[in-house]
């Protein structure tokens, strides 16, 4: 560890890295709660593998990657949530047709850009060691919009994610806002492939939140709570992957995955203490 703070405080690159990190788990912590609330891990999922076709084309034709990959995003994820909203039967197929539809787009694009593109594999797997200055400018306009967008919408998305007749006899445009919450995780996907890869992404938007879940019961809470998680987790990562020289991204998974199953297990036990407790309490407080 002492390696590393040292190496942070004198290297560049992982200066940059860990502001990934921490932008990162920012969109992760506002967006993921919703996620795993609204149990749509499987629509993230299939948004996150849909970009590599927006990617492959955008390198294909001289383009930013990000911006291809910010563009096949939003595009799965209106058609999905359309999908969703209208024929509910067909939600799975489609998602899993986008799934392979983008991976496979993106595939062939890639073998007729000339070159290795090693850009595109490291969207493909992560490196948030060579995340460039401007990636980070961009991130953090990304994090801006979705701030302003949870400030702005907060009620309204709580109660499309909780319950979605509920929110339609108080009036509130369900589509809408169910169709703006898929285009802020498709956003955040695109926050997050720098950093873990498209492959784990869905790991690092979910997990934290999850942690958070087992603790809080307030959204609110839950997103600060994810956000201070994840930011910890790409932390730990990066430290415990510059020693051995591991690849980082897999590294950060790795840990957050270790993290909730401890999580789950202490929720667990605390659950049945809290059980226990009660049972223990009843017969004395009946008579």
């Amino acid at each position: 560890m002492s390696e590393f703070l040292t190496a942070l405080a004198t290297q560049g690159f992982l200066q940059s890295a860990l502001a990934a990190g921490l932008l990162s788990s920012i969109g992760c912590g506002l967006i993921g709660p919703y996620v795993v609330v609204k149990r749509i891990a499987f629509i993230a999922g299939g948004i996150a593998h849909s970009v590599l076709g927006g990617m492959g084309a955008a390198l294909y034709f001289g383009q930013s990657p990000l911006a291809g990959a910010l563009v096949a995003a939003v595009v799965a994820a209106l058609l999905i949530g359309w999908v969703r909203l209208r024929w509910r039967a067909d939600e799975d197929t489609l998602i899993g047709a986008l799934w392979a539809i983008g991976m496979a787009v993106g595939l062939l694009f890639i073998a007729k850009t000339p070159g290795y593109q090693t850009d595109l594999m490291s969207y493909l797997f992560g490196n948030i060691l060579l995340v460039p200055a401007e990636s980070l400018w961009f991130m953090a306009a990304l994090d801006a919009v979705l701030l302003l967008l949870v400030l702005a919408w907060h009620r309204q998305f709580l109660a499309v994610a909780f319950d979605e007749e509920f929110a339609r006899l108080r009036g509130i445009p369900v589509t809408f806002f169910y169709l703006l919450l898929l285009v802020m995780v498709a956003v955040t996907v695109v926050l997050l492939i720098q950093v873990v890869g498209l492959i784990l992404v869905l790991a690092l938007l979910t997990l934290p939140a999850a942690i958070a879940g087992h603790y809080v019961h307030s959204l609110g809470l839950m997103m600060l709570l994810a956000t201070v998680i994840g930011s910890a987790v790409n932390l730990a990562g990066l430290a415990l992957s510059y020693g051995p020289d591991l690849p980082a991204g897999p590294t950060i998974i790795l840990g957050a995955g270790a993290l909730y199953v401890a999580s789950a297990l202490l929720a667990g036990f605390l659950a049945r203490q809290r059980a226990r407790r009660a049972a223990g309490e009843g017969p004395s407080a009946s008579g």
